[in-house]
C-alpha cells in the first residue's frame, strides 16, 4: 500500500483530478454532463468552494477550487459530488461497470475510482501552469484541436474575460509539456 499523505490547507487552493471507473466514458452522454454541473452546483451550495477553472472530458474532469479560510475539506466536496451525480446517473437507468463482490461490499459502485488525485497549488506559477492545462486537456487528449472546440470548459469564460487571447492553445504551451499530471 502506498504511503501517500494528502496536504490539508484551509482556505488552500487544489488542482484535482477525478476519473471513471475502468475510464468508462460516462460523459460522452451530454446528459450525464448536465447531471455532473447539478451535483457539483448543489454540492457547491451546501459546501461552499470557488471554483477557478474546470474541463469534464469523456472519462474524467480536472478542476481547480479555493476553499474557504478555515476549511480544507476538499474530500468532503468531492464525495458529495460523486455520490450525488451517481444516484441521479443510476436512478435515470445510466450505465454502471462491473465491480467485483468485495468492492461492492465496502460500497463501491462502477460508476468512479475510488480515488482522486489532488495537488495543493504552491504559488501563481504553479496555479497558471494547472490553470492552462485544465484547459489544454482536451486538446492534449486528442477530443479537439483547439480549445475553443470544446464545450466542457470554463475556456470560454477566460477567453471573454481577457484573460486569454482567441489564439491561446493554438499550439501546445511549453510549460505545458512538461507538466504530467494524470
Amino acid at each position: 500500500m502506498s504511503a501517500y499523505r494528502r496536504w490539508f490547507v484551509p482556505g488552500g487552493t487544489y488542482f484535482f483530478t477525478v476519473v471513471t471507473y475502468n475510464r468508462y466514458p460516462f460523459f460522452r452522454d451530454p446528459s450525464a454532463v448536465d447531471m455532473l454541473r447539478d451535483s457539483w452546483l448543489k454540492t457547491q451550495a451546501n459546501l461552499t468552494f470557488t471554483n477557478i477553472a474546470s474541463v469534464v472530458l469523456p472519462d474524467h474532469f480536472h478542476c481547480l477550487w479555493s476553499l474557504p479560510p478555515n476549511d480544507d475539506d476538499f474530500s468532503k466536496r468531492l464525495k458529495s459530488i460523486k455520490d450525488r451525480f451517481t444516484m441521479t446517473w443510476l436512478a435515470s437507468g445510466g450505465h454502471e461497470e462491473a465491480v467485483s463482490e468485495s468492492a461492492r461490499s465496502r460500497g463501491c459502485r462502477g460508476i468512479w475510482q475510488p480515488r482522486f488525485w489532488e495537488h495543493v497549488i504552491r504559488d501563481e506559477d504553479d496555479l497558471e501552469n494547472h490553470f492552462d492545462y485544465i484547459h489544454f486537456n482536451p486538446v492534449k487528449h486528442g477530443y479537439v484541436t483547439h480549445p475553443s472546440q470544446w464545450p466542457h470548459s470554463t475556456y470560454h469564460r477566460y477567453v471573454s474575460s481577457g484573460h486569454y487571447s482567441s489564439h491561446w492553445g493554438h499550439q501546445c504551451p511549453k510549460h505545458i509539456e512538461t507538466l504530467e499530471l494524470e
